[in-house]
C-alpha cells in the first residue's frame, strides 16, 4: 500500500522533470530561430518545409515530440506537441510519405521490418488521449509511402510480472 501512495508524487515529479527538460517557458510566436535555440537548445532534427523550417525536439524513449515551425523569415509561427492521436490521423495511407511523417510527428522511437509485405515500420511512443501509454506503428512500402497504421499498447510500460 505504501507504493500506491507514492505513485502520485512520482508521477508529478516525472511531469515536472519533463517540463524542466524543455528549458523553461516555451518559445513565443514571433521569436527568432536564435531565441528558440537559446530557450530549448539545439533541435534533434530540422525539417525543411515549403513554408519555412521546422525544428524537432524529441528523444527515442519520449512519448512527446515538440515542433517549432518557422516562417521563411525565421520567425516562430507555432510550437506544439505533435505525438497525438489527432496528428497521427492526418497521415493518410496510400498518400503520406516518409517525409510527410517526419514533418508531422518527427523521428520514430524504433524501426523494424515486416518481411511478409516487405514493409519498413516506424514505431512512435505516445499517450493516446493523453492517458494510455501507446505505440503507433507506421508501415511503409518499398516506395516510402504509408500503407498501414496500427496503434497498440507500448510494451515498455507493460507489467512483466506473472501471476
Amino acid at each position: 500500500m505504501a507504493i500506491m501512495t507514492k505513485l502520485p508524487a512520482l508521477a508529478l515529479a516525472a511531469v515536472l522533470a519533463a517540463c524542466a527538460g524543455m528549458g523553461g517557458p516555451p518559445p513565443a510566436p514571433g521569436d527568432s530561430v536564435d531565441t528558440v535555440k537559446s530557450k530549448l537548445g539545439d533541435p534533434s532534427a530540422i525539417h525543411m518545409l515549403a513554408s519555412g523550417m521546422q525544428f524537432e525536439y524529441s528523444g527515442p524513449f519520449s512519448q512527446y515530440a515538440h515542433m517549432a515551425r518557422f516562417d521563411p523569415e525565421g520567425r516562430l509561427v507555432s510550437f506544439e506537441q505533435v505525438r497525438t492521436g489527432q496528428r497521427f490521423a492526418t497521415l493518410k495511407p496510400g498518400v503520406a510519405t516518409k517525409a510527410d511523417v517526419l514533418a508531422t510527428v518527427g523521428q520514430p522511437s524504433e524501426t523494424s521490418r515486416v518481411h511478409m509485405h516487405n514493409y519498413e515500420v516506424w514505431s512512435y511512443r505516445y499517450r493516446e488521449n493523453g492517458v494510455w501509454n501507446s505505440m503507433m506503428h507506421v508501415h511503409f512500402d518499398q516506395k516510402g509511402v504509408v500503407q498501414l497504421m496500427q496503434s497498440g499498447p507500448d510494451p515498455m510500460f507493460e507489467d512483466k510480472r506473472r501471476f
